[in-house]
């Protein structure tokens, strides 16, 4: 049997453990920093594989790492894998899927890598979602843990194959004012207003959009407002995406909106504070000629990859903190029998359907055949690296 069918053979051996993985991942969903029941199923199951597993690392307490490393040398690989669901919706983006996927495909790539050399790694982030602790693979770029790898991949669930495609940088910020507290009738000018400070702050936004770029987005919501209206608020809060095509201007966006802070402050004379409450997320930097690889493999095994838009798109995702570092691909896999509406009750329908659990089996092999590729050509590999090089030096 060549290395190709011993891949294909096991991934269709193992695929009912990893379906029904992903069912219970789905039944049991959790938010960032609380993907209890994920990360011990997950990582136990790369335990039974035969990886070493370490858990709680890069300071997230549901982060974990699978290794495995053969004796014979080769490039480091590593398969993402998320798990996290949607606050209140439950897994809407299909990463019980996306968890699993990443696992079948690792592991049936073990199957023959002590014949072809190299090293594989799975790493478990956390928060895709964001939240507390949020935007894991921040955290790992940071950590060290992706100093020594070659190439990273993952599929994404959605609603056609697509290639990677651009995203947007996001960082998501606290806003908060505190003033002074008085009787908002008897002694209003006892009182300073951290309420009117977040106002003027939110205005102060809306003002700014007129004056940004195409690719700008800012977004936000009032948590904390005052406790009663005979009271003049001395504590007023609120939580804000900044996003933008490129970290750079990220940068720009989030300098500008500190002066708005700054000034309502001044103009109310609450003390004010704006500063990210999780990772930043950077945009994703697509390495078409890695896609391409994914796509022959796709089509080996009977689908299309579709190119994506040439316009950068308006989500954002850590994977692109990934692709900071090293070439990245994570093309979209299809769970869904047509066009269908994301962090919704239909996707989070599809992520549990048949067609959603068939794309574990679908997704590991070509990721796994994908990664083959890359160890068995070693020229494949540098120019996927150059490549990559050039795509990080033109944004």
């Amino acid at each position: 049997m060549s290395v190709r069918d011993t891949i294909t053979a096991y991934a269709e051996k193992q695929y009912p453990v990893y379906r029904q993985l992903a069912l219970e991942i789905h039944a049991r969903p959790e938010v960032s920093n609380y993907e209890f029941f994920a990360c011990e199923h997950l990582s136990e199951q790369l335990k039974k594989e035969g990886f070493t597993v370490a858990v709680d690392v890069a300071g997230h307490r549901t982060g974990f790492t699978g290794v495995y490393k053969a004796a014979k040398p080769g490039p480091v690989l590593v398969f993402l894998a998320e798990y996290d669901a949607l606050v209140g919706l439950g897994h809407g983006c299909g990463h019980n899927l996306f968890g699993p996927t990443s696992l079948l495909a690792a592991s049936a790539l073990k199957q023959v890598i002590d014949e072809v050399g190299g090293e594989i790694r799975v790493y478990g982030t956390p928060g895709e979602e964001g939240g507390e602790n949020g935007s894991a693979k921040g955290s790992f770029v940071r950590e060290g843990f992706l100093r020594d790898v070659d190439a990273a991949l993952c599929v994404h669930p959605g609603d056609c194959h697509e290639a990677s495609s651009k995203n947007i940088a996001c960082l998501p910020v606290d806003i908060e004012f505190w003033g002074k507290s008085a009787h908002a009738a008897a002694a209003p000018e006892q009182g300073i207003n951290a309420l009117d400070a977040l106002i003027l702050t939110y205005n102060g936004i809306n003002a700014l959009r007129q004056h940004v770029t195409p690719d700008v987005r800012i977004h936000g919501i009032v948590t904390s407002g005052g406790d009663a209206p005979n009271i003049v608020p001395a504590y007023a809060a609120a939580k804000f995406y900044f996003r933008a095509s490129t970290v750079p201007k990220l940068e720009v966006l989030y300098r500008r909106i500190e002066k708005i802070v700054e000034g309502a402050a001044l103009m109310t004379g609450a003390k004010g504070r704006m500063q990210p409450y999780q990772n930043r997320i950077d945009n994703m930097v697509p390495t078409p000629s890695f896609d391409a690889v994914y796509g022959r493999e796709l089509a080996l095994l009977g689908e299309t990859l579709l190119l994506p838009d040439e316009g950068c798109g308006v989500g954002s995702s850590d994977v692109g903190n990934i692709s900071q570092v090293v070439p990245t691909i994570q093309p979209t896999i299809c769970i869904t029998e047509g066009p269908t509406p994301w962090h919704t009750e239909e996707s989070k329908a599809a992520a549990k359907s048949e067609k959603g659990l068939a794309s574990i089996l679908l997704g590991a092999k070509a990721l796994a055949l994908t990664a083959l590729d890359l160890i068995e050509d070693p020229a494949l590999l540098a120019g996927i690296k150059a490549d990559h090089a050039e795509a990080l030096a033109r944004q």
